[in-house]
């Protein structure tokens, strides 16, 4: 028999930065926003870092390798809160993440930074998923709307000012102060949760295994992400082979790690988890292609077509924030539903621009259409996850989420991507409307899977 600690007693006046809760909530935002900075800010330093480590061969590796080893994590991290509690794998999440970066940040070699990146990925797969479990524990329901949206914000900002800063930095500095600076804000950021973590210190451990055949299988699913990741920026037949054998990774092993049903949108919670699966995969799927098109074919400048971005993210903070707010009008599906509409909507706008005739600027505000549907969706998904687990299994079920959108991510780009680039020579448009028609198709599906998240 499973003991856990009680919902904690609040009043209704208690919030997310009320004493009781101020410091956990501000020490998790600030290492989600950390996180993600992270990830943003070595996508803008990695040219240089791979040209001053004379490293250009191990470029892919250096982000698939953090990819993979992230899937393995959140497998474990997930276990591991279900058994003993998610206090521990938190701080040795933190403590992989930070190692990470500090190997990659003194790196002598490409070699000793890849390394790092994906002890890094480790890491930051351990703590997002202890996070999570966190929020289940030691937050009450009617909190958890308000804490998810702080979550998604801190994922959101980082992509306003994370490429700034990084060129910044890589410009003026050291590339590897994009690195060794997180250490020095992450550090200060866990301690202050200590004093709101030692509510949870009452959690019952239960008996199992920490290393199991889930875990084993997500070594597995975990290869082939990498071999997808990898084979994407090669070409020719080396190309079709890691692809055909990173996909066939996936889809043999992925399934395993998700709940039943997840593919046939089973009611509940299976279909919360393949919702947030087509949610990441459609709107980040869509997104990687909208840059380009708009600097090659419709002539913009980089940080005129960066504004689109800039736009969407601004439509996403508003969407989770809104989304935060208690006596909220419609029913969880309801949300859903609509969200994934503006996430077809705002890939369908974006695709208009292709037309020469088309005004960029219908483009821009379309493409926030997708923010108000990620910010709406997201937040959403993360608080039903939770209601639909008992506390014993909400390591399982948050892992299980974010694996849906890793595994999904990952293999909607590597087939996006060569689709676009074995068409792009012979017909431009053609690849554009198949590298936003993939993801919209998603965006479609995703509609029918918010109808049974109920």
């Amino acid at each position: 028999m499973t003991t856990t600690l009680a919902e904690p007693a609040t009043s209704t006046d208690d919030g997310v930065l009320s004493p009781r809760y101020r410091a956990l909530t501000i020490g998790m935002v600030a290492l989600i926003t950390l996180v993600a900075f992270e990830s943003l800010a070595v996508a803008t330093a990695m040219p240089t870092v791979a040209q001053a480590l004379d490293g250009l061969s191990l470029y892919a590796l250096a982000f698939g390798g953090p990819l993979a080893s992230g899937v393995v994590a959140m497998v474990v991290s997930g276990t591991w809160s279900d058994l003993k509690g998610p206090t521990r794998p938190l701080w040795h999440g933190t403590a992989w993440f930070l190692a990470g970066l500090l190997i990659a940040g003194f790196a002598p070699s490409m070699e000793v930074l890849v390394v790092g990146r994906i002890i890094q990925g480790f890491g930051s797969g351990l703590l997002t998923v202890a996070l999570y479990v966190i929020v289940g524990h030691l937050y009450p329901a009617r909190l958890r709307p308000r804490i998810f949206a702080a979550f998604a914000t801190g994922w959101v900002v980082p992509s306003l000012v994370g490429p700034a800063i990084a060129g910044l930095i890589v410009e003026h500095a050291s590339w590897r102060f994009v690195f060794l600076a997180v250490p020095v804000l992450a550090v200060p950021a866990a301690l202050v949760m200590r004093p709101g973590l030692a509510q949870g210190s009452g959690y019952d451990a239960r008996p199992g295994k920490l290393w199991d055949k889930r875990a084993m299988w997500a070594v597995a699913a975990a290869v082939g992400v990498g071999l997808l990741h990898y084979g994407g920026q090669q070409r020719g037949v080396v190309q079709i082979v890691l692809l055909a054998v990173g996909l066939a990774g996936v889809i043999a092993f992925g399934p395993r790690l998700l709940p039943k049903g997840t593919f046939a949108f089973g009611r509940g919670l299976p279909s919360v988890v393949a919702l947030r699966g087509l949610v990441a995969a459609s709107g980040f799927g869509a997104e990687v292609f909208l840059p380009l098109m708009l600097t090659r074919e419709r002539g913009l400048s980089p940080a005129l077509a960066g504004l689109v971005l800039t736009v969407s993210a601004l439509s996403w903070s508003a969407a989770s924030w809104y989304r935060g707010r208690p006596n909220q009008p419609f029913a969880h599906g309801v949300f859903l539903q609509a969200g994934m509409i503006l996430i077809v909507l705002g890939i369908a706008t974006a695709t208009l621009t292709l037309n020469q005739h088309v005004p960029v600027l219908v483009g821009i505000i379309g493409w926030s259409l997708t923010g108000l549907g990620m910010g709406t969706v997201f937040p959403t998904l993360s608080v039903l996850v939770l209601e639909y687990s008992e506390r014993d299994e909400q390591g399982a079920n948050s892992s299980a989420a974010q694996l849906s959108d890793s595994l999904s991510t990952a293999t909607v780009l590597a087939i996006g991507g060569s689709l676009f680039a074995a068409m792009e020579p012979h017909s431009a448009v053609t690849a554009y409307v198949v590298a936003f028609g993939f993801p919209a198709v998603l965006a479609l599906l995703g509609v029918q899977a918010a109808r049974r998240t109920a």
